[in-house]
C-alpha cells in the first residue's frame, strides 16, 4: 500500500465531529481539531470545545481511500490546490495538535501567506516549535501554519524567540 499522507475535507455546516465518527468507524485515520472556547450563559460562563477550523477534519489516507472519504456522510469534498487535493505537512498537524495540547483559548485568524523569517521558540510550552513569523507585537506573536493560509496566536516574550532563517522574498504558498 502507497504512503498515507494527510488531507483536509470540507464538511457540511456543524458535522465536524458526526464526520470525524463516521471516519473512525470505517477505520481511517482522522483528526478533528478542537478549541476550547468560553460560553457566556444567562447564570454561568462554561467552557465548551469547538471545532477549530468551522467545517475541516483532516483525513490520513493513501490514494485507495479516497473514495471510502469522500463518500462518507457529511463530507462535501476535498480541500483542492491547483485541481488536486491539498496535501497537508506532517509537521503543520503535529504543530496543530501540540499547540491545542499546550494553550486554551486559541485564536485562529485567517490570512493571506507569505514566506517572512523562519523562527524557533526557546521557551516552556512552545520549545522547539518552528514557524513563519507575520506579526510581534508586545508579547503576541503569530505564527503561520502555511499550508491551511491560518494563523495561530499565543503569547509568547520575544525573548524567547531565535531566529534561525530570514527569508525577505515575499514568496506565495498554496491556500486552501
Amino acid at each position: 500500500m502507497e504512503d498515507r499522507k494527510w488531507y483536509a475535507v470540507y464538511t457540511k455546516p456543524h458535522c465536524e465531529k458526526k464526520v470525524a465518527d463516521l471516519l473512525t468507524r470505517k477505520g481511517i485515520e482522522n483528526y478533528y481539531p478542537q478549541n476550547k472556547v468560553l460560553n457566556h450563559g444567562i447564570d454561568r460562563r462554561k467552557i465548551i470545545h469547538t471545532p477549530l477550523i468551522s467545517s475541516f477534519v483532516f483525513v490520513r489516507i493513501s490514494l485507495e481511500e479516497f473514495t471510502i472519504v469522500r463518500h462518507t456522510n457529511g463530507i462535501i469534498n476535498f480541500i483542492f490546490w491547483l485541481n488536486k487535493p491539498a496535501i497537508i505537512k506532517d509537521k503543520e498537524i503535529e504543530n496543530i495538535k501540540r499547540f491545542l495540547s499546550e494553550h486554551g483559548f486559541v485564536k485562529l485568524e485567517k490570512v493571506d501567506v507569505h514566506f517572512n523569517d523562519v523562527v524557533k521558540i526557546n521557551s516552556v510550552p512552545l520549545v522547539e516549535q518552528e514557524g513563519k513569523v507575520v506579526s510581534i507585537n508586545s508579547k503576541i506573536i503569530k505564527i503561520i501554519l502555511p499550508s491551511l493560509g491560518y494563523i495561530m496566536c499565543a503569547e509568547v516574550d520575544t525573548a524567547n524567540v531565535k531566529v534561525i532563517k530570514e527569508n525577505h522574498a515575499y514568496l506565495r504558498e498554496p491556500l486552501i
